[in-house]
């Protein structure tokens, strides 16, 4: 649980600095937002499995990506 001003990176508190926490707060909005799948084009229906794998629950594909997004 995040503050308004922290968002989800207020689960470390005091620690590790104000850069490295932007810098995690950056790439989970990308990770965590809505992607649209490549085979079927459907938005808001593609999640991460691990890191570089994606799966489309519409489709039932799974594909690789980049870490952070499926491209």
């Amino acid at each position: 649980m995040g503050t308004k001003k922290l968002g989800s990176v207020g689960r470390f508190g005091t620690r590790y600095g104000r850069k490295l926490k932007d810098k995690v707060l950056d790439i989970e909005k990308i990770q965590k937002s809505k992607h649209t799948c490549p085979h079927c084009k459907k938005k808001g229906g593609v999640k991460r499995v691990a890191s570089g794998i994606w799966y489309c629950k519409k489709c039932n594909t799974k594909f690789t990506g980049k870490a952070y997004k499926p491209e």
